[in-house]
């Protein structure tokens, strides 16, 4: 009789939890895990996301610029006009095309020292930073303005300058002195919708960029600050006074300009 009350009472045991329960803890704990995991992954792709667009941004302007080796470039002001239906004036020619005396009073005009950096001017840019009274001229080189007006957008921005910079001492080492200059000279803006030293030649003074005059093309020069208020075929006093002063300095550059030789 003791036997069998012992075996009615170990048949009141509660049964251990079935193999399902004890599966289902783990498999919450991991679910639990798995989404505390999901908030920096989204994060990682999304850094990813924002520095890979600066990465494409870069590529694509360094196969551009292979590619305006061989091919004169429109400037971002041209793209802008033919956008909005604007006429854009702009006949692209070689550098042996072009007046010396347009080559002179441009360097004398924008960047004395073209032949002597590469790309930047150092000096020019320490003076800036160091001016007390705040940055007194924009320090900007021949490059520096040829990759603002190809690759980067008008108007002033610490950004923009920034992108300069590097842009500038890339593409004078890609590019060379010569074929930098060439591309200048046929993208820089001369008047309203008017683009290039021979569209300019031709619409003030009705001749070929070759043929200009050395005070043409100092008063040409004399207009690049601001092309839309200086006029070269209708110069104001001041414009030919700037124009005055570039001419008398012209010769100053010639024995400077031995990178452009062929």
């Amino acid at each position: 009789m003791r036997r069998v009350a012992v075996r009615a009472e170990e048949t009141r045991v509660e049964p251990r939890p079935s193999a399902a329960i004890a599966e289902e803890r783990p498999l919450r704990r991991r679910s639990g895990i798995a989404e505390r995991k999901t908030g920096p992954g989204r994060l990682r792709r999304l850094v990813g996301l924002v520095l890979l667009v600066p990465a494409i941004g870069l590529v694509l302007v360094l196969a551009l610029g292979l590619v305006y080796s061989a091919v004169t470039p429109p400037s971002t002001l041209m793209l802008g006009r033919w956008l909005t239906l604007q006429p854009v004036a702009r006949e692209a020619v070689p550098l042996t095309a072009i007046a010396p005396a347009l080559v002179q009073a441009v360097l004398t005009s924008e960047d004395q020292r073209f032949c002597l950096h590469h790309g930047v001017d150092l000096g020019a840019l320490r003076e800036v930073v160091d001016d007390e009274e705040g940055p007194s001229r924009g320090a900007s080189t021949i490059a520096m303005q040829t990759v603002k007006n190809v690759f980067l957008w008008p108007g002033r921005s610490y950004l923009r300058k920034a992108l300069e910079i590097p842009l500038a001492a890339a593409f004078d080492a890609l590019w060379g002195k010569r074929r930098m200059l060439e591309i200048y000279l046929n993208v820089a803006e001369w008047g309203d919708g008017i683009y290039g030293a021979q569209a300019a030649a031709r619409h003030w003074f009705g001749k070929d960029a070759r043929n200009l005059t050395r005070l043409e093309a100092a008063l040409l020069a004399a207009t690049l600050p601001n092309p839309i208020l200086r006029k070269a075929g209708k110069p104001s006093r001041s414009v030919r006074a700037i124009a005055g002063r570039i001419q008398a300095r012209m010769g100053q550059v010639d024995g400077l300009m031995g990178c452009l030789k062929d």
